[in-house]
């Protein structure tokens, strides 16, 4: 087997170039929405986490964004800890409730199908985290069409 003669890896160290941006810094024009819908289960994968940090961005980059949770998706915005609301149980425990008190203090808006909230997953509005607005099924598909009428980014996730 040959030796290995490269140094090994030290903290601080890089692997890849994460300074180079190959494409431009789009921003949002004046007036443009997004629209981040999330119809998947929280912990069971890492796209809900993702994104709520492609939200923040796009609230960042100036646009007029919006989350809509729904099916499994009203998961991300119930509040949790353990063994009290609030705990971290676990590192990472709080990201989804963290980032998303975050986004909406930076003047994001998230909304969460009550149907998905009591129906599927026993909750009521009180369990979700404050400032998100629950809404009535029927304005699920409204809310996209909305977006849709008027020109918003859209950014759909499902995962199943």
């Amino acid at each position: 087997m040959p030796a290995v003669t490269l140094p090994a890896h030290q903290k601080g160290d890089v692997f890849v170039d994460y300074e180079e941006k190959v494409f431009e810094d789009v921003q949002a024009q004046p007036g443009e929405k997004a629209l981040v819908t999330f119809h998947t289960v929280a912990f069971e994968g890492s796209i809900g986490f993702v994104n709520l940090l492609q939200a923040t961005r796009l609230k960042r980059k100036g646009f007029d964004t919006s989350i809509l949770l729904y099916g499994p998706g009203v998961t991300l915005g119930v509040q949790r800890g353990f063994p009290k609301i609030g705990d971290e149980a676990f590192p990472g425990h709080q990201n989804f409730n963290n980032q998303i008190t975050k986004f909406i203090a930076e003047g994001g808006k998230v909304y969460a199908c009550r149907f998905a909230l009591q129906a599927l997953y026993g909750h009521g509005e009180p369990s979700l985290i404050p400032g998100i607005r629950p809404i009535n099924p029927l304005d699920v598909l409204d809310l996209v069409l909305l977006h849709r009428r008027d020109n918003a980014f859209i950014l759909d996730t499902w995962t199943l």
